[in-house]
């Protein structure tokens, strides 16, 4: 597990009290003045990650920092655990942070323990191998190992096949781990999101994407549930720079392409 870090990505101004959602849930309150939290988790390139000078950059720090903008404040970043912390709802409901922002797939069981934004991302699961190991499909990796990130869709959809196709799943506390254990031969294969892994291929050609299995996953923000006016304001500035033209930009910075 990575160790917790917190950051400040740069947009300033202060938050204005507001009733924005009224009856639908009060006052727009923050648990740091003149900050929005974001809990996430790193490494999640190109979502949220590390960049130059370790500064945390990525798809979602940008789309969060359009909400930041629009409340006249500047976003916080913070890392925590996945699984413990962003989807249980732990690391919402402590006061950890105000927003939740981790390339995280809306899923009836994460909609127990948070709200969700209106959806921003579409995603698939795939398939990433050591180049030419020439497995394109999970029934070729009867007995052998199947890296997963833990707390993820992709672990749930690692574990709903394992019994038809026989083989043996490993855990991963992050990204970064699972991506290396491909590169080493530690595992024969990992699962998880095609956007991460599409990116990792593409930085190291000594692995390859050879396989999407379509499940339809939706990213979307979460906050604490009931917090309704903050929740309001989040898919607000979503709509807003869905209609400017923002959202495409930030896509296309980050994905080579615009969003079809």
């Amino acid at each position: 597990m990575l160790p917790a870090l917190t950051l400040a990505v740069a947009v300033t101004g202060c938050v204005e009290s507001t009733t924005s959602g009224g009856a639908q849930g009060g006052e727009l309150s923050l648990i740091a003045p003149d900050s929005l939290t974001t809990c996430t988790h790193l490494p999640y390139e190109p979502f949220q990650f590390p960049g130059e000078g370790g500064k945390i950059v990525g798809f979602d720090v940008e789309l969060v920092d359009l909400v930041a903008r629009d409340l006249g404040v500047q976003q916080k970043i913070v890392d925590a655990p996945f699984d413990e912390g962003i989807q249980s709802g732990e690391s919402l409901n402590s006061g950890q942070c105000d927003v939740a922002a981790a390339a995280m797939t809306i899923t009836d069981s994460r909609k127990q323990n948070l709200d969700f934004s209106d959806p921003y991302f579409d995603a698939e699961q795939a398939l990433m191998i050591k180049k030419g190991a020439g497995v394109t499909d999970l029934s070729q990796l009867r007995g052998k190992k199947l890296g997963v990130q833990v707390g993820t869709t992709g672990k749930d959809y690692a574990e709903a096949h394992k019994a038809e196709f026989g083989y043996e799943v490993v855990d991963f506390d992050d990204l970064a781990l699972q991506q290396t254990a491909v590169k080493t031969g530690a595992v024969d294969a990992a699962i998880n999101d095609n956007g991460v892994l599409y990116n990792f291929a593409k930085n190291n050609p000594d692995t390859e994407v050879t396989k999407e299995f379509v499940t339809g996953d939706k990213y979307g923000i979460g906050v604490r549930k009931g917090n309704t006016a903050l929740l309001t304001k989040v898919n607000e500035s979503l709509a807003k720079a869905k209609q400017s033209g923002e959202y495409d930009r930030i896509y296309e910075k980050w994905f080579g392409k615009k969003p079809e």
